[in-house]
């Protein structure tokens, strides 16, 4: 007997989905979802295919594997295999995190369905890693345009950010910032994250509140996108941004 049903309700189970809402997604009635998952009768090819299309998995696993424990004593499922595959992979695999997203990325960058939904792309340049691209709106890093798209390779401890280099930073009360980041020298718990456009006052931030931090690897942007700056507007920036840094050196100290 083909593990069928039992990989059915494992794989609904994964995405939080009512029988209701997966018998929409497959095109079928409720009562044939509950059917399958009691084996009372066994799917019919073509839902099988939809199923292994939209998990992204071989019919060959959908139908004598046990996904929820493929490495055999529990020890590796279905989601665990295809987070290692991506790692192994080659060519690294980027998540998309669009402004529409971001404030859901605040409560789900922990939560693997969450992840698994956002978009993906790849980039040859990339070395094999975990990367994350992130869009920003707003002109608090000009000369970086609004609606550019900032590629980041994941940071998992504080002591490897390196003083004034860019970086996304998810924290609890910011969300998704993309800056250039300053780690205090007298305070160990304080990040202080500026904005390449001096308009903007630097802030900081408690390390305890840092979610995540990703270092600018790539910046995709739209052609003809970057603003044009007059020479009035640049010496103004530069002199505003001295001052900002004289401040901020006698604050440090």
């Amino acid at each position: 007997m083909s593990n069928a049903g039992k990989n059915l309700r494992y794989l609904r189970k994964l995405r939080n989905w009512t029988q209701e809402e997966f018998a929409n997604k497959l095109n079928i009635k409720r009562s044939l979802v509950g059917a399958y998952e009691e084996e009372r009768a066994e799917p019919k090819l073509e839902v099988m295919e939809q199923v292994c299309a939209l998990f992204k998995i071989s019919l060959e696993d959908f139908l004598f594997n046990d996904l929820s424990d493929l490495g055999g004593g529990g020890s590796t499922s279905y989601l665990d295999k295809r987070r290692q595959m991506k790692m192994a992979s080659e060519v690294a695999e980027v998540r998309f995190v669009p402004i529409k997203a971001a404030a859901g990325y605040l409560t789900g960058y922990a939560d693997p369905e969450f992840i698994d939904e956002l978009n993906t792309f790849t980039l040859p340049m990339l070395a094999p890693g975990q990367y994350r691209a992130f869009e920003i709106i707003g002109d608090s890093m000009l000369p970086t345009p609004s609606g550019s798209v900032i590629v980041g390779e994941k940071v998992e401890e504080l002591n490897e950010l390196k003083n004034s280099n860019t970086y996304v930073v998810l924290s609890r009360n910011e969300g998704v910032a993309y800056k250039r980041v300053m780690k205090h020298t007298t305070f160990n718990d304080k990040l202080t994250l500026i904005s390449d456009n001096p308009q903007y006052e630097p802030y900081n931030v408690n390390a305890e509140d840092v979610l995540e931090i990703w270092k600018a690897v790539y910046i995709l942007q739209k052609a003809n996108a970057a603003p044009i700056w007059d020479v009035n507007q640049l010496a103004g920036m530069v002199n505003n941004l001295q001052e900002q840094v004289i401040t901020l050196k006698q604050k440090l100290n």
